[in-house]
């Protein structure tokens, strides 16, 4: 069993390892999150307005093929800035949330990543409704995870425990 599940957790822990460190990457695996002018939610444009300057940027400073399908809008009110997160590729245009202004125009490398850590990269392949895969492949690993780890604990103690019982 073992050594069928070597390349899952081989994978697992070199693509925990990146998510790990994604934050202190250099922007590598995922852009700095920057600075807006206010965090006062009333001083910002409309998010629909957001919205569209962030589309144009897009289309603009990267490519106008790409899709404007949004993954997620991440919204940081404290920094003052709003995310823009597409869905078919791995893009991310920041905004200063009162201006309007580009911050950033990143690739978030940490979310393919991601994908692969959690296996939900083949639910994304498939097609697959519910995220199946990623769910039998995550109870699959945290289970033989769990399993591997009593049997390696008993294996380490067991011969200690008969030693002080003879």
């Amino acid at each position: 069993m073992g050594a069928f599940l070597f390349i899952f957790f081989f994978i697992i822990s070199i693509t925990g390892f990146l998510l790990g460190l994604k934050k202190n990457s250099n922007e590598l695996l995922l852009p700095n999150t920057y600075v807006g002018t206010s965090n006062n939610l009333t001083e910002w444009i409309t998010i629909d307005q957001l919205h569209k300057i962030a589309n144009q940027v897009l289309h603009d400073s990267i490519d106008t093929n790409l899709s404007i399908e949004l993954d997620r809008i991440d919204i940081r009110k404290e920094k003052g800035i709003i995310k823009f997160v597409y869905q078919n590729h791995s893009n991310e245009i920041q905004l200063d949330g009162a201006t309007g202004n580009v911050l950033n125009i990143g690739k978030r490398h940490s979310d393919t990543i991601e994908n692969i850590h959690d296996g939900s990269i083949l639910d994304n392949y498939y097609n697959t409704s519910y995220g199946q895969i990623k769910i039998i492949y995550t109870t699959t690993m945290s289970l033989a995870l769990l399993l591997f780890t009593i049997t390696g604990f008993w294996l380490w103690y067991g011969p200690k425990r008969m030693k002080k019982t003879r």
